[in-house]
């Protein structure tokens, strides 16, 4: 598994209920995984957390999906 940046403050967002939590690089907005999964569908605009599995991304639009 790969470290990123976001990592940590995902972790945290998560072990706090948070549904969102602010990047650290670019002060944007990013929805946690929890919070896409409680959205019950894949929307398939390739978001960072997407707890979908990678066909469901597919189906959903997504053109490219991460490692």
């Amino acid at each position: 598994m790969h470290e990123h940046p976001y990592d940590a403050p995902h972790a945290a967002a998560l072990k706090a209920g948070q549904k969102m939590y602010r990047d650290p690089a670019t002060g944007l907005w990013v929805m946690t995984s929890r919070a896409l999964s409680e959205r019950g569908f894949c929307c398939g605009n390739g978001c960072r957390h997407c707890p979908w599995p990678e066909a469901t991304q597919k189906a959903a639009g997504r053109r490219t999906t991460r490692a």
